[in-house]
């Protein structure tokens, strides 16, 4: 089978690759896609859209970039695929084209509300994926992963983990907050669940790890894989609150907007790829994120 993947040179692209090593993969750049898609899908039975903008943290980006990228690429390639003997198409989408913030469970079937030029372009895509007339022989499956995960991952947890490493307290304690976490092995396998499986309808499907943690146990488990005993303290959240306030003023580490993305909820159910493709996921939330850690040392 051959399976063409733009996106193979980023974390989870690599991934992917090495997961797939049974495959015939052909990757294509986002160089390459400046020209004619029809020769990609050639002898192509399989399509995994991955490349894209992703979210700038930094909010430097420029906003017409992300539907350039995010939205008139995948747009472009999707009428390719249409128009091609290739039978599964695969997008990489987010579940930040679903909502930014979280109340309860995050399920396919609430309202997309996305507030941000990122999320808002994952959704146009999304919306012009799912507006097409798809023939009989074709499928497409529009994935929203939550925060991915791995070995040698260089994003938040590996900034947690050098805080952990240090000996720096970690104060927020009493914030009891749930957030769900995607280890790259279950993603993975999902995908390789959706290639290799031939009744599972075309859709929207969230894809997380089975259990949310709070921002505490994952301290906690970076802690272990040192072997160390955690420091958590307990301040109390009206006053992390006000310090945050200063730290808007004054430009420090602790913000208003790192407190929220440290102690938010955000919990995405995978109920529905899970039953669509009658699997258990491989690896538990805990082990995913011990694997992750223990690669930091």
């Amino acid at each position: 089978m051959k399976v063409v993947l733009t996106g193979g040179s980023g974390f989870v692209g690599r991934n992917l690759v090495s997961y797939l090593s049974d495959y015939k993969t052909l990757q294509i750049s986002r160089k390459e896609l400046s020209g004619d898609f029809s020769t990609l899908f050639k002898d192509c039975e399989v399509f995994i859209h991955l490349a894209g903008k992703a979210h700038d943290l930094k909010k430097t980006s420029d906003a017409d970039e992300y539907y350039k990228v995010n939205f008139e690429l995948t747009k472009n390639l999707f009428d390719a695929f249409l128009n091609s003997s290739a039978k599964k198409f695969i997008f990489i989408s987010s579940v930040k084209a679903a909502a930014d913030a979280v109340t309860g469970v995050l399920t396919e079937e609430d309202p997309p509300n996305p507030q941000t030029h990122y999320g808002k372009s994952k959704l146009l895509a999304e919306q012009y994926l799912l507006s097409k007339t798809l023939p009989k022989d074709k499928c497409v499956y529009i994935l929203r992963p939550c925060m991915i995960h791995g070995p040698h991952n260089k994003g938040n947890l590996n900034m947690l983990y050098q805080f952990v490493k240090n000996g720096i307290p970690y104060p927020l304690a009493k914030f009891e907050n749930k957030r769900s976490f995607l280890s790259v092995e279950n993603l993975c396998f999902i995908i390789k669940q959706l290639i290799v499986q031939n009744d599972v309808p075309s859709g929207v499907y969230n894809v997380a790890d089975n259990d949310a943690v709070s921002t505490t146990t994952v301290v906690s488990v970076l802690a272990s894989s040192l072997k160390i005993k955690p420091k958590l303290w307990a301040v109390p959240q009206k006053l992390v609150g006000f310090l945050a306030k200063i730290g808007d003023l004054l430009k420090l580490p602790l913000n208003s907007e790192r407190l929220n993305k440290l102690t938010e909820n955000y919990v995405v159910s995978n109920k529905k790829i899970l039953t669509a493709l009658n699997v258990k996921l491989p690896i538990s939330t805990i082990e995913g994120l011990e694997m992750t850690a223990n690669s930091f040392k």
